[in-house]
């Protein structure tokens, strides 16, 4: 019997001229969504186009000011996330939303605990979380603490948990986001088979491969509208994309272009380094690694997971010490930066990849936020004058395209690739030198991302010299003009990006030098 036999013609979930306003910005605007059960339905769109707003709308966490929501046919108004998670529908967001100080299997049945005699029976906790984890391939201890495995596991755990609950309707935003491509793998197997069950999955995704490899069906929006619903056999990723920003993208054929020109100036070894390391290295973090960056010049950090990357970039910004090695900015040496604060002296600025831990503060003002950095350079004595305050905040809102165009909200009502653009602000507004990014477009849709890179590209051709990590391949060798490749904490090449394509990274990472080899030699 063929899936399309199996399905019910009836959806489990139906929105229906669904509208939400925030203040004077409305959020979404009469959008229609069903849901069918045995059946992965993607929802797509910019930051910003109303994914965020429609999923909380659908989970109690809004209000809806007109339409209504029907499940299984019945008008329904969940109060909290609790009803709605009471009644089968489960969520998992982007950011990781578990706590960290207790165990795996606490986690995963928190407020759910099996009982024996009137006390939680952990013995039987922890089979239940260990048989669920079994079944997305996880081999942790599930008494283990939650806060000491990587994020990707975290992100996992957070899955294994939502499965536990035999949700109607699982909602996955973003799930991938940390995960590598095994645990990608696996994660979609338990999607076909919850999918063949009969559960309705909501997949929220801004890797195109993914949302056409998993998916059924697809909901776009655009601006808090829905611009179409497409079967996802009967879509190209061309027409996705042009539905999604109504515009094409060009600038990234550009950008290759301008990459590929600048690869080919003159060698950086003839230049002063803006930030020289030597033998820098941090026991279980990073071996010894020599890197120096040179201003006008985007450097690309490529790696597996757990390839190192993140922890060379924290290194050089401070945000942790060095067992070994020394560190030179323009030529004053140090052994090591104390802290970012001296870093930040010293021109230096990093985003980091846990934007919701390590960079926004959702109760401030997104002009707060943007403004944290210069304030932290000044001194917490010296408060910006708000005319300063006022002039460099609308210049950046401007500037970043940073959507909805009030810097008085809280950064909370931002979508993720909007609070994005705040962080870059945060730093450019502190006018550094040498820019640290890390997966500063990971979670965020096409039309961001593009903006995001241009912006990288800008700032080099002005001269700033950038450190760009992604998990996303294409990414870094579109922007990068001189890539390092990580493998197992330790540096393994170092070369200009000229004629590098996503397969001659993959055989540096493996060993296996086949095609790379070949084009060295016809370069030579």
């Amino acid at each position: 019997m063929s899936q399309a036999e199996v399905k019910s013609p009836e959806p489990v979930v139906e929105m229906l001229d669904v509208s939400i306003t925030f203040g004077a910005v409305r959020a979404l605007d009469g959008v229609s969504l069903r849901l069918l059960p045995g059946e992965v339905h993607a929802l797509m769109g910019e930051n910003g186009a109303g994914k965020s707003t429609l999923i909380k709308a659908l989970t109690g966490v809004y209000t809806i000011d007109s339409g209504r929501v029907e499940i299984a046919g019945v008008e329904t108004q969940f109060a909290t996330p609790a009803a709605a998670q009471h009644a089968g529908i489960s969520t998992v967001y982007q950011e990781v939303n578990l706590v960290p100080n207790l165990t795996v299997a606490e986690n995963m049945l928190l407020g759910r605990e099996p009982r024996r005699l009137g006390r939680i029976d952990r013995r039987e906790m922890n089979r239940r979380a260990a048989t669920s984890l079994l079944a997305l391939g996880i081999d942790i201890d599930p008494g283990s603490e939650l806060g000491g495995h990587p994020i990707a596991v975290q992100q996992l755990v957070a899955i294994a948990r939502a499965v536990d609950t035999d949700a109607r309707v699982l909602i996955l935003d973003e799930p991938t986001s940390s995960l590598d491509a095994d645990e990608v793998a696996r994660l979609f197997e338990v999607m076909h088979r919850l999918r063949d069950q009969g559960t309705a999955i909501v997949f929220v995704s801004h890797f195109l491969d993914q949302v056409f490899e998993i998916s059924d069906r697809m909901t776009i929006l655009r601006n808090g509208r829905v611009v179409g619903e497409r079967l996802v056999a009967e879509t190209t990723q061309l027409e996705l994309v042009q539905l999604m920003i109504g515009r094409d993208l060009q600038v990234l054929d550009r950008l290759d272009h301008a990459v590929q020109e600048a690869a080919d100036d003159a060698p950086a070894e003839q230049r002063l380094p803006v930030l020289s390391a030597v033998g820098l290295g941090r026991k279980g973090s990073l071996e010894a690694t020599d890197l120096n960056l040179y201003a006008g010049e985007v450097v690309g950090i490529a790696g597996l997971l757990g390839s190192g990357r993140t922890e060379l970039a924290r290194l050089l910004f401070g945000a942790d010490a060095p067992d070994t090695g020394e560190l030179t900015v323009r030529g004053s040496s140090r052994r090591r930066l104390r802290s970012p604060r001296h870093a930040i002296d010293r021109k230096l600025a990093f985003c980091s990849e846990d934007r919701k831990a390590e960079g926004v503060f959702e109760e401030l003002s997104v002009a707060d936020n943007m403004l944290l950095g210069l304030q932290a350079s000044r001194g917490w004595l010296r408060p910006i004058p708000t005319s300063t305050r006022d002039k460099l905040v609308g210049e950046f809102m401007t500037a970043l395209d940073i959507r909805p165009a009030d810097p008085s909200l809280p950064m909370r009502s931002l979508s993720g690739g909007n609070q994005q653009k705040v962080l870059l602000a945060r730093w450019l507004i502190t006018e550094p030198d040498v820019l640290l990014l890390d997966e500063p477009t990971r979670g965020i849709d096409i039309g961001a991302k593009t903006q995001i890179q241009q912006l990288v590209a800008d700032l080099a051709e002005k001269g700033m010299s950038v450190v760009f990590i992604s998990a996303e391949l294409e990414e870094v060798l579109r922007l990068s003009h001189r890539l390092v490749v990580l493998k197992d904490r330790r540096k393994i090449a170092e070369r200009p990006n000229r004629g590098i394509d996503v397969n001659d990274v993959l055989e540096i990472i493996t060993g296996e030098r086949g095609g790379l080899a070949e084009k060295e030699r016809a370069d030579a």
